[in-house]
């Protein structure tokens, strides 16, 4: 646990935020494995090359995310899939994009584990009575889907997605819902995220948060605007930290 702006951390919170993609877990392991199913399966359905697919999947994302920009929607499989298809010359093919998408959350879900020590630090929280809620992007189902599927349902008591919110991080919607719904008794939020711009400087300059980083491999430390007020590697030094505090008050 390393703690840049000691200052920050004078009491427990009176709420704590939590990113999911890339904080709760690994995310990276469960695409590549995700997209490796869905381009298996399309490169043997229409008999085309890896590398064609890539490119046709590539365009289709790059025009989704260009016309969609930060919305939840942006980040829609179904519409990569469908997109790709009708670069491919086949048309939207609808049958055939449910069936690839579905494909691609099935491979995700059964790759996705959760960091260690994820519940037993929600367990923590709960016992000292600071209330928490999810502040993530993407679409509902699939993040709800998330949630249950690591067994999380009962362990948040809210959860705000950019589709709810209507922006994507680090816009001010997701974290200013997430704080309408949650009530705080007090005005010291904690924000815990892998991501130094979304997550980090977001909820720094949208609603004044103490924000945590969640380090691992393929995420650095921000540095600048999006630097936190500290960082960990283990759900467990975050623990250790939170019962230090919680003896102080």
């Amino acid at each position: 646990m390393n703690i840049i702006n000691p200052h920050r951390f004078d009491r427990l919170p009176d709420a704590i935020l939590f990113d999911t993609d890339n904080t709760l877990y690994p995310y990276d392991p469960a695409h590549t494995a995700a997209q490796q199913a869905v381009k298996n399966k399309v490169v043997n359905r229409f008999s085309i090359r890896p590398q064609d697919f890539d490119f046709a999947f590539d365009e289709a994302r790059r025009q989704v995310k260009a016309r969609l920009k930060n919305t939840a929607s942006s980040h829609s499989r179904l519409l990569y899939l469908q997109k790709m298809l009708e670069i491919m010359g086949l048309g939207s093919q609808v049958l055939l994009a449910l069936d690839f998408e579905q494909t691609y959350w099935r491979s995700f879900l059964s790759h996705a584990i959760l960091f260690e020590g994820v519940k037993e630090l929600l367990d923590d929280l709960r016992i000292l009575g600071i209330p928490t809620a999810i502040v993530t992007d993407l679409t509902a189902k699939i993040q709800f889907r998330k949630v249950v599927y690591f067994g999380l349902d009962h362990y948040f008591d809210y959860i705000v997605t950019s589709e709810e919110a209507g922006f994507d991080k680090p816009h001010a919607a997701p974290f200013q819902i997430a704080l309408e719904k949650m009530k705080p008794k007090g005005a010291c939020v904690w924000m815990i995220g892998d991501n130094p711009i979304n997550d980090i400087q977001g909820a720094r300059e949208k609603i004044n948060a103490v924000t945590l980083q969640k380090i691992h491999q393929g995420t650095e430390v921000g540095t600048g605007l999006a630097i936190p007020d500290g960082f960990f590697q283990e759900f467990g030094q975050l623990r250790k930290f939170i019962s230090r505090l919680g003896e102080t008050r």
